[in-house]
């Protein structure tokens, strides 16, 4: 099948949209499946406000149309309600072609943490955008249901995966060494931005050292608020690993991601989970014994320091990439 996939998130961005896009066209691409991307790559972009890691692209509706014509593809799927998705539906109704979306960021919550928009509108919109897919794709069960709820329509969840080739335990004790760092390790691997809820986690007074990976537009101003945290910068493949594999607990209090792919690469290394019980770490978690789930996230934190780095590894054993692009292909065969 020839599939093509319009996203605003794009590299060099480092988030969980991406990481989740790149592994779905490898897995699609290894069985055989020819890709096409629309990417910012190629267009004029403008940063976007209080955010400029992310770039925004000028484009219309025309000229995505012109190249969906030129690709000729057999399924499209939109991955992001950015300039390019919106301009990607608009040209998709226009040609009458079926496609399928994906909802990745709990986007209402995220932009109502940076200015006053009210929830119903920011919904309202993304509900007009989604239901015109044949399938609107979501990290979770939780999620789901959420949309369902607020009248979305042909919600499908969509799980993520783990690269257990690259996320394995290494001996933590040389990885903490390495990184000259004081046990026990929190950790934190994420966007160091407001809706991240980092302040939550930097707050708690905990024994040893609290680490975060990453960067973000927030990062100056936790460096000089917490200067006891020790910041490492966005790390990717095999320095990321060893960086989850220094933490005694992975330390997640994010409030509005959908999933949190970082929760399952902690877990694929061995490191128990602390999280507030919302969506996202209920999903991921729940249950399973490979976190502690609570609304005292101190309180997690430090009772996840007594979960065997066993239970982690083998809750993640439960997450393929295999199975996130079965999924994927599978909604485009019945909207093709």
């Amino acid at each position: 099948m020839k599939i093509l996939i319009v996203t605003d998130a794009w590299q060099p961005q480092v988030n969980g949209v991406v990481r989740t896009l790149e592994h779905v066209v490898e897995e699609l691409q290894a069985s055989g499946h020819e890709i096409a991307m629309i990417t910012p790559a190629g267009f004029f972009t403008l940063p976007m406000p209080t955010y400029p890691e992310i770039r925004l692209s000028l484009v219309t509706s025309a000229g995505i149309r012109r190249r969906i014509e030129a690709i000729a593809p057999e399924h499209i799927h939109i991955a992001t309600e950015g300039p390019l998705g919106i301009a990607a539906r608009k040209a998709c109704l226009k040609l009458g072609r079926s496609f399928t979306t994906s909802y990745h960021t709990r986007f209402p919550e995220y932009l109502r943490a940076r200015v006053p928009v009210p929830l119903t509108l920011t919904y309202a919109w993304l509900r007009r955008f989604h239901n015109a897919g044949s399938a609107c794709l979501v990290a979770t069960r939780s999620i789901a249901n959420d949309l369902n709820e607020r009248g979305f329509s042909n919600v499908t969840a969509w799980t993520r995966g783990v690269d257990h080739a690259l996320f394995h335990p290494r001996d933590r004790m040389a990885m903490q060494a390495e990184l000259g760092l004081v046990p026990p390790v929190f950790l934190n691997v994420g966007r160091v931005a407001v809706e991240k809820n980092l302040e939550a986690f930097l707050e708690l007074d905990l024994p040893g050292t609290k680490v975060i990976v990453g960067d973000g537009p927030s990062r100056k101003s936790l460096e000089r608020r917490f200067p006891d945290v020790r910041f490492l910068g966005t790390k990717s493949g095999e320095p990321l690993a060893k960086a989850y594999c220094a933490a005694d607990v992975f330390v997640f209090p994010s409030l509005t991601d959908t999933f949190g792919n970082v929760l399952l690469e902690a877990l694929a290394c061995g490191v128990p989970v602390a999280a507030y019980p919302v969506p996202g770490p209920l999903d991921v978690i729940g249950g399973s014994g490979a976190g502690v789930l609570d609304e005292d996230l101190r309180k997690a934190s430090l009772e996840a320091l007594n979960i065997p780095s066993e239970m982690a590894l083998a809750h993640a054993a439960n997450y393929t990439w295999d199975e996130c692009a079965r999924i994927f292909l599978e909604a485009g065969n019945k909207a093709a």
